[in-house]
């Protein structure tokens, strides 16, 4: 018992450190997947929205540090407790995404590991039964080092997520995780490879045979026509998804025209990305109006990106006095592309360059 419970407290700790880190990496990311689980045909708990981004930060710092103090063996009552009804709170709500597919990625460990609603759950199910383990083995948890180690320790991992916290809100996350991260080529990102594995398509026919209703199943999409039954209908089901790429849903659009594929071929592109108007930082513009004039006299092509409508990026334009136009793409799609509202890009035949927080747009090198 000492040995599987040595063994379980060293793997929780530092699973959830792994998993904090990663979300505490990209908070913002994380505060639009709680979004998601607010919706009102999933939890339906709108008034949560606009503290999403609060509850996001407090719920992947509290990650990480419950896994410091499960190792060190800091505060172990309180710890075992928060682990507890920490899993048991993120069982059900993967349980219940998995079962009424609600949300199809829990987002536990945000753009670095893709897991599905039901890996999700069999995940925190293991987790589950692991910290029960603790609880009952709890007398062969001792503590590691000191007291006042252990309390330095905790205090410094605090103070070390709160800076980690602050540094990725004000500037962008640490690792890029997704498909638009610097040296990514959007084009190539929107391209099936030609060795893309094929859909599987399972075919489920069914038959009236000697008055009783038959399924005969197969992939090859042919009718199988048994002698002497008479087909009632068919249903079909993917055994394997049709390939996506990783970059969808990617347009540059202006008035019912789409120009992506024209602006993705230039050498020379700023792109201004501010996903919504509604909560845009109206104190960014400043700088980006100064480095995109700048851009414009050495000769890049200058655009902006948003899913407001054209009617408000118009106005935004003439408030901030820039000098560019903007174009409509996907709202979720840029909330993807860049974790800063708004944020700038430079972009050559496709590929990202640079990408920066509004904080950081000084740091734009232009040639």
């Amino acid at each position: 018992m000492k040995i599987l419970v040595g063994i379980a407290r060293i793997f929780v700790g530092v699973l959830f450190i792994i998993s904090g880190l990663i979300k505490l990496n990209d908070p913002v990311g994380f505060s639009f997947k709680l979004q998601d689980y607010f919706a009102p045909e999933v939890l339906n708990l709108e008034f949560l929205v606009p503290y999403s981004l609060l509850l996001a930060l407090f719920v992947v710092i509290y990650e990480v540090m419950l896994g410091v103090m499960i190792i060190l063996g800091y505060a172990k009552k309180f710890t075992l407790f928060s682990l507890l009804g920490m899993i048991i709170f993120f069982t059900f709500l993967t349980f219940y995404s998995a079962y009424f597919n609600k949300v199809t990625d829990c987002g536990c460990f945000g753009d670095a590991l893709k897991l599905t609603p039901w890996e999700s759950f069999w995940k925190d199910v293991v987790l589950l039964v692991l910290i029960l383990l603790l609880y009952v083995g709890r007398k062969h948890i001792q503590p590691f080092f000191s007291r006042n180690i252990r309390s330095i320790s905790v205090f410094a991992s605090l103070v070390l997520c709160l800076w980690l916290g602050y540094h990725v809100l004000t500037h962008l996350p640490v690792v890029d995780f997704r498909p638009y991260k610097i040296g990514a080529n959007i084009t190539e990102g929107m391209t099936v490879p030609e060795d893309a594995p094929p859909p599987i398509i399972e075919y489920q026919w069914k038959y009236e045979i000697n008055g009783r209703e038959t399924v005969i199943s197969n992939t090859s999409g042919m009718d199988p026509k048994p002698e002497g039954g008479t087909r009632i209908g068919v249903d079909t089901k993917f055994l394997r998804e049709p390939y996506e790429p990783p970059i969808h849903d990617f347009t540059m659009e202006r008035e019912g025209t789409d120009y992506t594929e024209d602006l993705m071929a230039l050498n020379k592109l700023i792109v201004v990305i501010a996903y919504s108007l509604d909560n845009t930082e109206l104190e960014g513009y400043a700088g980006i109006r100064e480095k995109t004039e700048e851009a414009l006299r050495k000769g890049y092509m200058v655009i902006g990106l948003s899913a407001s409508s054209q009617q408000e990026t118009e106005l935004l334009k003439e408030n901030q006095k820039l000098f560019f136009d903007f174009y409509f793409c996907d709202m979720t799609t840029l909330k993807t592309i860049v974790r800063s509202n708004p944020g700038i890009l430079e972009l050559r035949s496709g590929t990202i360059m640079q990408k920066l927080h509004w904080n950081d747009v000084e740091d734009l090198i232009l040639e």
